[in-house]
């Protein structure tokens, strides 16, 4: 039975020319994207096809595991690949996982099949612990397929909660290349991060003529939902790039600085020396005056490694990825040339996002504080500082990342709390020998202890006492006297910095990280 049973089965198995014709011309269809006009069209707007974008993310010569091409292609090029090409390529020699719009066909849109290859490449990121890639450009779902999409157990919103079981677990960055709307806006606010490209991007919950049609306001989409509005006013956006190239590099950027996923090491690149010798002379005496933090950046981390993010955002402070050494590390630095570096509440969110990011992917942090405290007033007060701030002292208490709090000049109030101080478990509290640590500035405490007292002085008795109370507070507060009382663990020569944190990173890189024991915490938001 058995050689008669091989033989009929390859009588049966002659090749067929026609279907394997037929396959190729099937594939070359899908592949090639939406009709002609939309592709026509496509161009015309200075947009890439959706596998250039692809090919210019991956290595070169990375060829993509792709799967579900042939995706709701019996219509022809119409719903070629039903507008989502998914599947898995190298990045820096790494494999990670893709999801990228198609905005030929149908604007990009969400069809029944659209939803399940996303899913699909969700759970294959899950499943085999790797980044997601969002690469977007979408007009939303197709309300033509809402019942075969919308409401069910395996439909859009699905995808919503599959990013949130993935967050924190692997890297999801999205590049924004286009509209997302409705719905689908909720896909690059659930990404780590989102690169949108200038006078193309857009995130919106509704179209300007809905909102004229619901509200009576009259507004354009980019005033309402672009880019640039993203990126400076709402937060939404981390970088705001001038065309679909920087996106795709921001992308690959980010990827570099952080693992595969939660379980790993951020991987460690060659060092490089600093692109400024020294920071000596930036800073100024004092306190009150402002200043670039920049400089100090340039001379702590290795040259070109600083990749900036929310940089248009809450500017008072400074966010973003960078190296020592080659080792990977999240800054936060006080920005003192804007707002004087006080901690507003968009600050205070900016700051808690980032922290999250650096202490899911295990990144160690450094904070470089001049920081004056939270803002005061009632204009802030109505806005919810008090929420905000504890939002942000909230994530770096959960923090269990290596963390090493830097005074560069001065750290106020709760401004020192914000910046993991010494009552936050950083691994040491680092000073500039002209630092200062308080409740507040010399100025202010002697106004708010003796403020009574000193009017009833003339005016020359007043500015003598004034003088010796300012000076006599200083003392108290002096960096060697903090040293002495093991308030801070080391002050720092300014050139001696940068080797400083070098050799702590390394000594903190096999910082054992202890779960805690409860369901959850009930955080400010």
């Amino acid at each position: 039975m058995g050689p008669f049973l091989y033989s009929a089965v390859v009588g049966d198995a002659a090749p067929d020319p026609g279907r394997r014709r037929e396959l190729a011309e099937r594939l070359a269809t899908a592949a090639g994207g939406g009709p002609e006009r939309h592709r026509l069209r496509l161009a015309e707007q200075g947009k890439l096809p959706v596998r250039e974008r692809l090919r210019r993310l991956l290595d070169d010569g990375s060829a993509l595991i792709e799967d579900g091409l042939l995706g709701n292609t019996l219509a022809g090029d119409e719903l070629a690949a039903d507008g989502v090409v998914t599947g898995i390529g190298l990045v820096h020699g790494r494999r990670v996982c893709v999801m990228a719009n198609d905005p030929t066909v149908k604007a990009g849109s969400w069809g029944e099949r659209t939803v399940e290859k996303i899913l699909r490449i969700q759970e294959t990121a899950e499943r085999l612990q790797l980044p997601l890639c969002y690469l977007v450009d979408s007009a939303g779902a197709r309300i033509t397929d809402q019942v075969a999409m919308f409401p069910g157990r395996r439909h859009a919103g699905r995808i919503f909660h599959n990013q949130v079981r993935l967050s924190g677990q692997v890297p999801q960055p999205c590049a924004l290349f286009g509209p997302s709307a409705a719905g689908g806006a909720y896909i690059p606010a659930f990404c780590d991060v989102c690169f949108m490209v200038e006078g193309r991007a857009s995130m919106a919950l509704g179209s300007p003529r809905m909102a004229a049609e619901v509200t009576g306001e009259q507004v354009t989409l980019e005033e309402m939902g672009g880019a640039r509005m993203h990126c400076a006013v709402s937060g939404c956006g981390d970088r705001l790039c001038p065309d679909e190239d920087d996106a795709i590099t921001a992308l690959r950027t980010y990827l570099g600085f952080l693992p595969p996923s939660w379980s790993e090491a951020p991987p460690v690149a060659a060092a490089v020396a600093p692109a400024r010798p020294s920071f000596a002379d930036v800073i100024p005496e004092r306190a009150a005056q402002g200043y670039d933090v920049r400089p100090v950046l340039e001379a702590l981390l290795d040259r070109g490694s600083f990749f900036e993010l929310k940089a248009l955002y809450a500017r008072e402070l400074i966010c973003g990825l960078g190296r020592i050494d080659g080792r990977a590390v999240g800054v936060v630095a006080s920005q003192p040339q804007v707002r004087g570096g006080v901690l507003f509440v968009d600050s205070a969110d900016k700051a808690s996002r980032f922290v999250s990011l650096c202490d899911a992917f295990s990144v160690p942090l450094v904070f470089l504080a001049d920081v004056p405290g939270f803002m005061i007033g009632a204009a802030v007060e109505r806005q919810g500082i008090i929420r905000h701030g504890a939002k942000m002292i909230a994530q770096l208490s959960c923090a269990t990342v290596p963390r090493w709090c830097v005074v560069l000049r001065k750290a106020y109030g709760a401004g020192l709390y914000a910046m993991s101080g010494p009552g936050f478990e950083p691994e040491a509290t680092l000073a500039l020998p002209t630092a200062q640590i308080a409740v507040m500035g010399p100025e202010a405490a002697v106004n708010a202890v003796f403020a009574n007292r000193l009017a009833e002085l003339d005016p020359a008795a007043r500015a003598d006492e004034v003088a010796r109370l300012r000076r006599t507070y200083a003392q108290d507060i002096d960096i060697f006297r903090l040293a002495s009382d093991l308030i801070v663990d080391a002050v720092v020569d300014p050139d001696a910095l940068r080797p400083e944190l070098s050799r702590r990173l390394a000594a903190a890189a096999g910082r054992r990280r202890p779960p805690v024991a409860r369901h959850r915490a009930v955080f400010p938001v």
